[in-house]
């Protein structure tokens, strides 16, 4: 005979268990996308933004493909196809296309700037078409944090030249990641993080296609480094950092994630600091600080008055607050007054 578990210690670690994974999801998004960076800066100079494309989307799709074979998943269902397709051509294909050839046109520091309007351009976009909030904790973190972005790529903009052509594709690149993400969001609904990720990548793939040529041409006078880069980009910034993406964004709003790609100028900093040698200057330094503050800021749940009085009078808050029982599902109301009766 199995004893159950309480009911109320369920919901105690349950919710905490989760939030926790979906934490530690984003963070290694935020890790692995700010290393993509250094990897780029490596491939780049022997792929085009097209072949680098194709090729760091093809690892991407080979890996994925395998993962979804070993755990014997499935196509999802066809609700999800709409937000799939989309986000495959937005973000996986134009944004990948579109961000190469756009750093090769202005100074990291532009690009830093430019393609950091996606976190506002996704809370924008989800508020719209997702219907989801916007507050006032989620606007002051985005401002402090593009705050900066910005100041991270002024202080990086003095070394490199830039043109219209370059700012709009960057510009390009920030709208098509904002309209992939708000688009995959609804249809993490309807499938897995992995499969979503797996068939969004295939579409991206498969839109690139148009660049094999170029990329079997490339890749035969590639040096060695510059392949393993590209492979290292499709393997962990697409297959890994795009599935831990897709397992936090299906556990929170569209806004809040892209909030949390802020880290990422910061980590960049870090990361070339360690790995390339190159020291920063203090305006980056603090420009980077300000991005993680940012973060912090926009992530942090307020502790609603509700809560508090939910605390001190378990029964009458819960009878007299209609908007405390309009929010609350019956299976945790019936759990509480367990409680209280225990009590």
């Amino acid at each position: 005979m199995t004893t159950p578990i309480p009911a109320s210690a369920a919901t105690a670690t349950g919710p905490a268990v989760r939030d926790r994974r979906a934490i530690a999801a984003a963070c290694t998004t935020v890790v692995l996308w700010a290393s993509a960076f250094v990897s780029i800066r490596s491939a780049g100079e022997s792929y085009s933004p097209g072949a680098l494309a194709l090729g760091r989307l093809l690892a991407g799709s080979l890996t994925l493909g395998a993962i979804l074979l070993v755990r014997r998943e499935g196509l999802p269902s066809r609700a999800a196809w709409p937000g799939i397709v989309t986000s495959g051509l937005l973000w996986f294909g134009l944004y990948m296309v579109v961000l190469n050839w756009g750093e090769q046109q202005v100074d990291a520091g532009t690009a830093a700037m430019v393609v950091n309007i996606g976190p506002i351009l996704i809370a924008l976009l989800g508020a719209r078409l997702l219907g989801e909030g916007l507050p006032r904790r989620l606007l002051t973190g985005m401002a402090v944090s593009f705050a900066g972005a910005a100041v991270v790529g002024l202080s990086m903009s003095g070394h490199g030249s830039s043109s219209v052509l370059g700012v709009v594709l960057c510009l390009l690149a920030a709208m098509g990641y904002a309209g992939g993400v708000v688009a995959q969001k609804p249809a993490l609904r309807h499938g897995s993080a992995l499969q979503i990720t797996a068939f969004g990548c295939a579409v991206g793939t498969v839109a690139c296609l148009p660049f094999s040529g170029v990329l079997i041409s490339e890749a035969a006078d590639a040096p060695v480094s510059a392949t393993l880069n590209m492979v290292y980009l499709g393997v962990f910034p697409t297959a890994l950092a795009f599935t831990t993406w897709a397992y936090a964004l299906a556990r929170t709003t569209a806004g809040r994630m892209g909030a949390t790609t802020y880290a990422v100028p910061a980590l960049v900093v870090l990361m070339s600091w360690l790995l390339l040698g190159e020291v920063p200057a203090l305006l980056t330094v603090g420009g980077g600080l300000l991005c993680l503050a940012g973060v912090a800021v926009s992530r942090k749940r307020p502790q609603t008055g509700r809560t508090r009085k939910s605390r001190a009078h378990p029964v009458e808050g819960r009878r007299h607050d209609p908007e405390r029982q309009g929010s609350e599902q019956p299976q945790e109301t019936e759990e509480e007054e367990q409680g209280c009766r225990r009590r």
